[in-house]
């Protein structure tokens, strides 16, 4: 450290590029010092470094690495308390361009296994991303041994010995309860848990945090179930949303879209004290929607769509601007090839001509003329052929009552059982509608994404980046996915494209289905980790989060260079 500090100030006013010399491997305290990459230019990416701090100087508990969840959830809490400790020292250094900037990539609403913070038996690692303080051009050599002298200690000191084993025990007690819910769920056949007390409406659109003074969440008594979880003695009671086909009724802003919003974010764990810590669904449900001029590439979307004008073909239906309805069921069948379990529809994001078709336009526009068999004549089929479930938010036609195992109402957020007056209501007014023949949805089509769909060029160089939270440069094109909604984190998009990266480097699509790729894909995050798919896996690995297989196909599926056969 002291020879780090000495070079610094040496430094001192020298051209910003001088600073390439400080890369490498410095010994603190209580931590070692890693300078990975050293940014070329004060308005640059900022530099990678890491802390790695020692068991002998921080006790890292056996108990806490016992599964892959709770240590997901230990390095989760030690990455709150330092992306707290960074946030308090961020404008500590100044200086020009990025000087200064501490960057960590901090949890938000869900817990995500990540990159920048972990744990392994005999360390603790701690990724950040620094501004080197510059003055212009030139190097600020004071501020820089601020930076490495006081604010980096400071952050490591606040956080990592600061944090108390209480905190640790309680996200590994919360980890453990919510994998028993889980659990509880497979063995009784439930696609989804919503427990009691839990706050399901946001503070607003664009914040995930929960709303102050909301109407806590409270079971139909009908679908009310009971689970002993781990931690905890009296039972935890809740909604227990079985396999088959749901359908959420109600009014406008009786709380339908917000019901079923929390349900498609289940997938993920979340942290106390968020509302939903014990909202749980499948972790392969995946939310299906209409997506307008979205990229379709050979796709076998026949079991909805059929005989298109000037004979255009269905079985491998391909397009560069999808309607509404083609995208609609080239999403259900891109997710049924990826692996779902659970489908999640709102009828508010969704075509109309692809969900339901009444008796009256039945009578106007004949069978023969429609080449769209909606959605609704093929939901018991995707169920009882695939045991594939579907959660159906739909206020508009009760048509829809036919399909449904389960129909839940929703009343001012209130939430009751109404299958049976469903029931009653089809028997006094039957359908009149004419249903479509079914259809053998177990026949599968695998996909083969050649190796040339993915195009890294851009000139001379090659380049893949992710932009945000929905859109990722690829060479000279971009692949655009503002509808993925199950994408919850702009770390989730930059491993994704570390992924996309990571198929090109190894030709990992050759002779691969679809399938395959993803299959291939999480058994190497299983293995070996979000850093083993990069470039640097054994230095600073980046800023990334565990994507699911979903939006990583999502991704695939969206790129206009791809190349895709059919088998």
């Amino acid at each position: 450290m002291k020879n780090l500090l000495k070079q610094l100030i040496q430094m001192d006013n020298k051209g910003y590029k001088a600073y390439k010399n400080i890369q490498g491997h410095y010994y603190y305290e209580d931590f070692e010092l890693f300078i990975d990459y050293v940014q070329g230019d004060p308005f640059a990416s900022p530099s990678k470094i890491r802390a790695v701090v020692p068991k002998e100087k921080r006790a890292i508990h056996n108990e806490w690495l016992q599964s892959t969840k709770r240590r997901i959830a230990v390095e989760d809490a030690f990455a709150r308390a330092v992306a707290k400790a960074a946030a308090r020292e961020s404008i500590s250094v100044k200086g020009s361009g990025k000087s200064g900037l501490i960057l960590f990539d901090g949890p938000g609403q869900e817990v995500l296994e990540r990159s920048a913070l972990q744990i392994h038996k005999d360390t603790i690692t701690v990724c950040v991303s620094v501004g080197l303080p510059a003055n212009g051009r030139r190097i600020n050599g004071r501020e820089a041994e601020k930076l490495f002298a006081n604010v980096i200690p400071s952050i490591i000191k606040n956080s990592i010995f600061k944090i108390r084993d209480h905190d640790i025990d309680e996200a590994i007690k919360l980890a453990d309860q919510q994998e028993a819910i889980r659990n509880e769920m497979r063995k009784n056949n439930w696609t989804a848990f919503i427990a009691n007390g839990s706050i399901l409406p946001r503070e607003s659109g664009i914040s995930n945090r929960p709303l102050h003074h909301a109407i806590p969440f409270q079971s139909p008594k009908e679908d009310e179930a009971a689970i002993f979880i781990p931690h905890q003695e009296a039972p935890l009671k809740g909604m227990a949303i079985k396999k088959g086909v749901t359908l959420i009724a109600g009014g406008g802003y009786h709380g339908k879209s917000t019901f079923l919003k929390a349900i498609e974010r289940g997938v993920y764990f979340h942290k106390r004290g968020d509302g939903r810590e014990f909202v749980l669904t499948d972790p392969d449900a995946v939310k299906i929607r209409a997506e307008d001029g979205r990229q379709v590439s050979a796709v076998n979307i026949s079991p909805f769509i059929n005989n298109l004008p000037h004979h255009q073909m269905t079985t491998s239906f391909s397009s560069d601007n999808a309607s509404g309805s083609t995208s609609q069921a080239a999403n259900v069948i891109e997710a049924l090839e990826a692996g779902a379990t659970v489908l999640l529809i709102d009828e508010d994001t969704s075509a109309t001509n692809f969900m339901i078709r009444d008796y009256r336009m039945q009578q106007l526009v004949s069978q023969e003329k429609e080449p769209i068999t909606p959605f609704i004549d093929r939901i018991k089929q995707i169920s009882d052929q695939l045991q594939v479930s579907t959660i159906l938010v739909m206020g508009g036609s009760g048509d829809s009552f036919a399909a449904a195992d389960t129909v839940i109402m929703l009343d001012e957020y209130v939430p009751h059982n109404v299958t049976d007056k469903a029931a009653a209501i089809m028997k006094k007014y039957p359908i009149e509608r004419d249903s479509a023949a079914e259809i053998d949805f177990r026949v599968n089509t695998n996909r083969f994404f050649q190796p040339p769909s993915i195009q890294l060029n851009k000139g001379k160089r090659t380049k893949i980046k992710a932009k945000g939270l929905h859109q990722i440069i690829m060479g000279s094109t971009d692949i655009i996915f503002n509808h993925t909604e199950q994408l919850v984190d702009s770390s989730q998009t930059r491993m994704i494209a570390e992924i996309i990266n990571y198929l090109h480097r190894t030709n990992g699509l050759e002779n691969k289905s679809l399938r395959e790729v993803l299959d291939s894909v999480d058994t190497q995050m299983d293995q070996f980790g979000l850093a083993s798919l990069t470039l640097f896996n054994d230095q600073h690995p980046g800023e990334l989060a565990r994507p699911r297989r979903h939006e990583v196909a999502a991704v695939l599926n969206r790129m206009r260079t791809a190349s895709v056969r059919q088998l």
